[in-house]
């Protein structure tokens, strides 16, 4: 008697153990589960690249200034610094160049 107590209490545990596995899977393949693991998953990729993006930034500031000091440049603050002055191109004739600016030759035409 004691034996099928056992035997019978033990196939209702590994039962009611299988169902709630089951019943898990189940709740983890449902359209919304996935929905959300999905977005989880995305948000977290989100995390990753935006501290790789601020590591490569990082880095690259380390470097400026490791490459300024090997060279000798004093680097002025970002809002102190000025854009050089405009250079405007003046066309000269120049008697070395193969095509003289009347010549019809464009490298840009279909030929």
């Amino acid at each position: 008697m004691f034996r099928r107590t056992f035997w019978f209490t033990a196939g209702a545990a590994a039962g009611v153990w299988a169902t709630q596995k089951v019943n898990r899977k189940i709740k983890a393949l449902s359209p919304e589960s996935l929905a959300a693991q999905a977005a989880d998953k995305a948000v977290e990729a989100g995390h990753r690249l935006k501290d790789f993006a601020l590591d490569v930034r990082a880095g690259m500031v380390q470097r400026e200034a490791e490459l300024g000091d090997a060279l000798g440049l004093d680097a002025a603050p970002e809002d102190a610094r000025e854009l050089p002055p405009q250079r405007y191109a003046v066309a000269l004739d120049n008697p070395r160049t193969p095509y003289p600016h009347g010549s019809s030759h464009n490298r840009n035409e279909d030929h």
